[in-house]
């Protein structure tokens, strides 16, 4: 998974950004349960997950403080 730059979220709206943000929890859990199971192959990807999500989330408060 390539990360995504701040610059590449700010480009899309709202909307976009909140799905990204649901696929980006379930994403999370699944490794989180994997991890859990054992069949993680690499647990430095829910790291690398965690930050794509707040970055997600970063950009959303931008959008709304901006918009409100």
């Amino acid at each position: 998974m390539a990360q995504v730059k701040a610059r590449q979220l700010r480009d899309k709206s709202v909307g976009e950004l909140r799905q990204q943000e649901i696929d980006l929890r379930d994403q999370i859990f699944k490794l989180r349960f994997q991890k859990a199971t054992g069949q993680a192959e690499n647990p430095q990807r829910i790291v690398l997950v965690k930050k794509e999500l707040a970055r997600v989330l970063t950009v959303i408060r931008e959008k709304s403080a901006a918009g409100g």
